[in-house]
């Protein structure tokens, strides 16, 4: 299931990924908040919080075609994954070459980190 983020910055559209993730999720939930916040802010800031294990999280052809499927709606401009799974951070900086904007993949315990980064491009001094 995914669900939005409701702490999120008002510029970024984030979402929490837990147990099994569908199709349906994307076309239900994430792609109609999507174009909310692109027709709001001119452009995408997207963080998504994978709190689910990659067997419950198919990274086959259904979620590439939902991220093409964004890439041909949206401007992307900064699109962050955070999740300690190393094989999503690989995945995401691979992504990133295929997608306009910046992409980046951030450790669970720095979502607040992930979430200013998103908003305004910069990361928390730490």
């Amino acid at each position: 299931m995914i669900t939005i983020i409701p702490e999120a910055p008002e510029n970024v559209a984030a979402f929490n990924a837990t147990g099994e993730i569908t199709r349906e999720d994307f076309e239900n939930l994430v792609i109609p908040h999507v174009k909310e916040k692109v027709n709001e802010f001119g452009e995408l800031n997207y963080l998504l919080y994978l709190d689910t294990d990659l067997d419950k999280f198919t990274m086959g052809a259904w979620l590439q075609d939902a991220l093409l499927g964004l890439k041909n709606l949206s401007k992307w401009n900064r699109a962050a994954i955070v999740t300690d799974k190393e094989a999503v951070q690989n995945f995401t900086d691979i992504f990133s070459v295929l997608m306009p904007g910046e992409f980046k993949s951030f450790p669970k315990e720095n979502l607040y980190n992930a979430l200013y980064w998103c908003k305004n491009g910069d990361e928390v001094e730490v």
